[in-house]
């Protein structure tokens, strides 16, 4: 298959506890299988603050999902695949930052997978997987079909943009 990515140039993140609903367009966003089979793998995810306050931490989680995103709306990210010649994919993964029903992280064990953690005011945080070790999904449904990035409980608003990189199989 071809690698993809899913990128937002700029939200103004707000915080949220395990198992709550997300505001739409206030997280960076769900990646989702497009079928109950498709397997996907994550392979890197860079983050940049963008705000011009000094003092904005950012603990922005990656998480398998408790409760998964049902019926993209008006979203404010950007999913592309990384070759011109990429062919259209027969399930397309879901991506975006705007449900009709919004996503909740998986509390703590089992859910958690990465945190990044960094100021808005101008920092950066990256995560590149060595081979074999990528994060990966599985279908569409609760826990393991899809992945969340989402600012956790402690997090000062803030804009950030950012891009994950993924390859659907």
């Amino acid at each position: 298959m071809s690698k993809r990515t899913v990128s937002f140039a700029s939200i103004t993140t707000s915080a949220f506890g395990d198992t709550s609903g997300m505001t739409n367009n206030t997280y960076p966003f769900v990646l989702q299988g497009g079928s109950g089979t498709q397997r996907i793998n994550v392979l890197e995810i860079m983050l940049g603050g963008q705000s011009s306050s000094t003092s904005q931490p950012q603990i922005i989680i990656l998480s398998r999902d408790s409760t998964v995103a049902v019926t993209l709306g008006s979203t404010s990210t950007v999913d592309s695949a990384a070759m011109a010649a990429t062919a259209a994919l027969a399930a397309a993964p879901i991506t975006g930052n705007a449900f009709s029903t919004a996503p909740q992280r998986l509390a703590g064990n089992g859910g958690h997978l990465l945190v990044f953690s960094f100021n808005a005011y101008g920092g950066a945080a990256r995560w590149l997987a060595k081979d074999w070790e990528e994060i990966d999904l599985v279908g569409n449904t609760a826990n393991l079909g899809e992945l969340s990035l989402s600012a956790f409980t402690g997090t000062t608003s803030g804009a950030i943009g950012g891009h994950a990189v993924y390859e659907p199989f």
